[in-house]
């Protein structure tokens, strides 16, 4: 029984994504270089919700690491029930999901090209000058 709990617990620790203690940033495209947004408003960026400002949310594909990882730190939901959402959002017309991108790379493309463009990415990769981090999650 013991050796049955440690395998156990050493299959979890191989298993967990190194990325999982791999800080998040939230980046913009705008001239705007003061622009800080909470939790909330990053929540509500990515959800559809109202921003004061103009801005477009880019989002990973859902089984991207960096994606599960923001959306349990700042969404807050497990990806089947934000799919649910956005499925429900898409039937009554009120709302559209954030465009996916499939990589962090394209994703840093697009927001460089972009005005007004909103990704999240991992800590670690080397920003351009021209993208204002709006938000970190810890």
């Amino acid at each position: 029984m013991k050796n049955l709990f440690f395998s156990l617990i050493i299959s979890i620790v191989i298993g967990f994504p190194a990325a999982a203690n791999t800080s998040i940033v939230v980046v913009a495209n705008t001239d705007n270089k003061k622009i800080q947004l909470n939790r909330q408003q990053v929540r509500n960026l990515f959800m559809g919700g109202a921003l004061p400002y103009d801005l477009e949310a880019i989002a990973l594909p859902p089984d991207n690491q960096t994606r599960v990882l923001f959306n349990t730190k700042v969404v807050g939901l497990t990806e089947s029930r934000i799919q649910s959402y956005w499925a429900q959002m898409r039937f009554t017309g009120r709302k559209t999901a954030p465009k996916e991108l499939n990589s962090e790379r394209v994703i840093l493309d697009y927001l460089k090209s972009n005005e007004g463009a909103v990704g999240y990415l991992p800590e670690s990769l080397s920003l351009p000058k021209e993208l204002t981090i709006i938000y970190t999650v810890l």
